[in-house]
């Protein structure tokens, strides 16, 4: 199976309004989004997001973070390192539990990310 088609899988599982993969540097490698999204900004704003994050946390000397959740009213992104070169987002419902949805993740991560590595 591709990593298209397994996020594909991936989005119709979790139920989610949108899904990608994108490297570091915010390249779409794969996507299932809305027409009305764009999609190089959208992996770009998300790919930005996550390296901020690392760099938040380095500078106080952690370890680079797996996963960012921003979660609003009526929504949420899930942005999950897969392999170190490339993210898998995912955008659900306000409504999903992110415990719900950890056992699909870690499903699509333990088949991408030697991939990604």
């Amino acid at each position: 199976m591709t990593v298209a088609e397994h996020l594909r899988r991936l989005k119709q599982a979790t139920n989610a309004e949108a899904a990608a993969v994108v490297n570091r540097d915010g390249r779409v490698l794969a996507a299932d989004l809305p027409t009305s999204v764009s999609q190089d900004t959208f992996s770009i704003m998300c790919a930005a997001i996550l390296g901020a994050g690392t760099t938040a946390a380095t500078e106080l000397g952690h370890g680079a973070p797996r996963r960012v959740r921003l979660e609003s009213d009526d929504g949420m992104i899930l942005i999950r390192e897969v392999g170190r070169r490339a993210m898998l987002i995912l955008v659900v419902g306000s409504a999903q539990a992110p415990s719900a949805l950890e056992a699909e993740i870690a499903h699509f991560v333990a088949s991408f990310g030697k991939e990604f590595e």
